[in-house]
C-alpha cells in the first residue's frame, strides 16, 4: 500500500481525526488518554456499521485485530489500515514482524512499551490529545488529534566534543571525515541499541548523535531520557542516503517529486522501513555515475569538498 490517508472516527460525543503516512504508527500515552477508545470505537464500527452509532471515514478500509487467532484473522487482511490496541502481546513478537513486513497493510499500533522488532519512525509515534469541544446536537462534541511526541533535531548550544553515529558503514565514514575536519572526536556506536551505552561510557560533555530517523522509533525514548543527565544533542534525518539525495547532487526531476511526498511512492509490501526505500533509490539513482553508491563502503567522492558542502548545506549547523 501507498499514499497518506485522512483518517475520521466519530460518534455523536467524540471525533478522532488524523492522517496515516507510513506502514507503522505507533500511540502512546497514559491511560485514559483515548488510544483505547479510538480502537474500541473502530472495533464497533467494523461489528455493526452504522447501527453503532460510529462513523468511520477513509479511503482505506480500518479494522481492528486482537486475540489469539490474529495471524489468521490477519491473512484474511489486505490493503487496509490495522488498528491493534495495547494488551495484544503478539505486536511484540518476531512473528508479528515478519507478518507485518510481508504486508499490504498500514498499522497503528497502542503500546506503552517499545517495539525493537519493527522499524518505525521518530515522526510515527504520537500521543493524542483534545483540541475543543463544541455543541452538536444538543451535547458537545469533543474533538481529538494526534500530535508528534519527539522532534527530529535537538542541538545542542556548544560545538560536540563528541559525535556518536549509528553505525559503521558509508554514513559513520562520512560523518567521520567531517568530525576531523572540524577536529571533533567521530565513533560509530555498531548499531542503534547501542548509542545510549556508547553515551553513558564517555567523559565527553557535549555529545551528538546521528542515527537514521526512519527506523529509530524504539529508541528515541531511552535517548531523550539521557538528556536529562547529559548534553546531547540530537539529529535524526530518515537516513544518510536520504541526506545525499536531498542535497541536489544528483541532478533529477523524479527524486525531487518523491522527496516532496515520500508516502505516494513508498510501497509497504516491499519497503518494511523508508530508509531501505531512500537506500535503494539512491543507489539506483548513482548507478553509473561518479556518485555511485554502496552503503558498505563509501565513495570517495563524498569526502570532496564540494560534495561534502552540498551535503553539510541540508544539514543543521552541527559541527561549528
Amino acid at each position: 500500500m501507498k499514499g497518506s490517508y485522512e483518517v475520521i472516527v466519530q460518534n455523536r460525543r467524540l471525533q478522532y481525526k488524523f492522517t496515516i503516512s507510513r506502514n507503522i504508527t505507533i500511540l502512546r500515552g497514559d491511560s485514559a488518554t483515548g488510544k483505547t477508545t479510538l480502537i474500541e470505537m473502530i472495533h464497533s464500527y467494523q461489528l455493526n456499521g452504522e447501527q453503532s452509532g460510529i462513523n468511520v471515514s477513509c479511503k482505506r478500509k480500518c479494522v481492528a485485530l486482537e486475540g489469539n487467532d490474529w495471524k489468521l484473522l490477519l491473512n484474511q487482511i489486505n490493503d487496509s489500515i490495522v488498528f491493534i490496541d495495547e494488551g495484544n502481546a503478539f505486536v511484540y513478537s518476531q512473528d508479528f514482524a515478519e507478518a507485518v513486513k510481508n504486508s499490504s497493510n498500514y498499522y497503528v499500533i497502542a503500546v506503552r512499551n517499545n517495539l525493537y522488532n519493527l522499524p518505525y519512525s521518530i515522526t510515527e509515534i504520537y500521543g493524542i490529545e483534545n483540541v475543543s469541544a463544541n455543541k452538536y446536537q444538543g451535547t458537545k462534541r469533543l474533538y481529538s488529534r494526534l500530535y508528534n511526541l519527539y522532534e527530529k533535531n535537538s542541538p545542542i548550544a556548544k560545538k560536540p566534543e563528541l559525535v556518536i553515529v549509528e553505525d559503521a558503514k558509508s554514513g559513520y565514514k562520512f560523518f567521520k571525515h567531517v568530525c576531523d575536519n572540524f577536529s571533533i572526536s567521530c565513533v560509530s556506536a555498531m548499531g542503534k541499541s547501542k548509542i545510549s551505552a556508547k553515551i553513558l561510557e564517555s567523559q565527553a560533555d557535549n555529545i551528538l548523535v546521528i542515527a537514521g530517523g526512519a527506523a529509530f522509533g524504539s529508541e528515541i525514548e531511552s535517548l531523550v531520557q539521557l538528556r536529562y543527565s547529559k548534553k546531547i544533542g540530537i539529529y535524526l534525518p530518515e537516513s544518510f542516503e536520504w541526506l545525499i539525495l536531498n542535497s541536489g547532487l544528483i541532478k533529477s526531476g523524479d527524486i525531487n517529486k518523491i522527496l516532496e511526498r515520500p508516502s505516494d511512492y513508498i510501497d509497504s509490501q516491499k519497503y518494511f522501513s523508508w530508509e531501505v526505500f531512500f537506500t535503494d533509490l539512491l543507489m539506483k539513482s548513482a548507478r553509473g555515475t561518479y556518485l555511485e553508491y554502496s552503503k558498505s563502503r563509501l565513495n570517495s567522492i563524498y569526502k570532496q569538498e564540494n560534495e561534502t558542502k552540498a551535503i553539510l548545506n541540508k544539514m543543521p549547523k552541527l559541527f561549528e
